[in-house]
């Protein structure tokens, strides 16, 4: 890992959405690459968590969502989310939880910086959640992780999504048949021993754009090694909650992440 992962080259304040937090775009180094994201931070100098957002889709799909980021500061939270290389102005082409994870770790490495950040907790909703499971796999030292109506399986998500096959075997380089190694390195269940943090998975039962079938693997996986998961199924539910539900489960969940310290 380079050694100048995270650290922050340029900061621009950006307009935010609620009074009580600061939104900034933040330029920030990933293996050598100028990569952005946005930070956003409650207005008080207390020390708190840092909280990772890991953003799904991929372009300008699932593109960060400066009120979204702003609603889990508004729980308190230091919140830092990267919208990948080649995104918005930084350098690098994205490739689906390949060589762009470094992003992620990064952006950890950033948060970790910060003189005001005590624990960091990392989310992940759509893509973002493999990205989740391979950061807290990544660095032992993360207090929790969400995932949220997130990937966990490549295989799967290959064989579902027709409609991403095109794009998969573009930036992947091909099909899971010709290459099972690429598939399997963005595929955290092959790794779940080395992840030490608590898990949560929230999922909504009739998601189509990630089935539960992901939430279910990751379950088994993480309860055959008797690691710490709680699950939240939501059987009337699709990928998107709808908005007053949505802002119950931003305050449920970031309650969870906070006991999770004080246990």
């Amino acid at each position: 890992m380079n050694i100048e992962n995270g650290k922050i080259i340029n900061i621009n304040r950006f307009p935010s959405p609620n009074p009580n937090v600061e939104l900034s775009v933040i330029t920030y180094l990933s293996n050598g690459l100028k990569v952005k994201g946005l930070l956003a931070e409650p207005k008080t100098s207390e020390t708190t968590d840092g909280f990772l957002y890991l953003r799904g889709g991929i372009k300008n799909v699932g593109k960060v969502r400066p009120a979204r980021i702003a609603q889990f500061a508004a729980e308190g939270f230091v919140v830092f989310a990267p919208y990948y290389r080649g995104n918005q102005g930084g350098e690098g082409n994205e490739d689906f939880a390949g060589e762009d994870r470094q992003d992620a770790y990064a952006a950890f490495l950033l948060l970790k910086s910060l003189p005001r950040v005590k624990h960091i907790h990392v989310f992940g909703f759509s893509r973002g959640g493999v990205m989740a499971l391979l950061t807290a796999i990544e660095f032992p030292e993360t207090a929790s992780v969400v995932t949220w109506g997130g990937v966990s399986d490549m295989f799967l998500t290959y064989s579902e999504r027709k409609d991403l096959r095109r794009m998969m075997k573009r930036v992947i380089g091909g099909t899971p048949k010709k290459y099972p190694d690429r598939y399997q390195v963005r595929t955290p269940l092959y790794k779940l021993e080395h992840l030490n943090a608590p898990v949560l998975i929230i999922h909504g039962v009739n998601d189509h754009n990630v089935s539960v079938e992901h939430a279910y693997r990751l379950e088994r996986g993480l309860n055959s090694l008797s690691k710490q998961v709680d699950c939240w199924y939501f059987d009337e539910f699709t990928h998107y909650f709808p908005p007053v539900i949505n802002r119950k489960v931003v305050e449920d969940l970031t309650k969870w992440m906070k006991s999770q310290i004080k246990r």
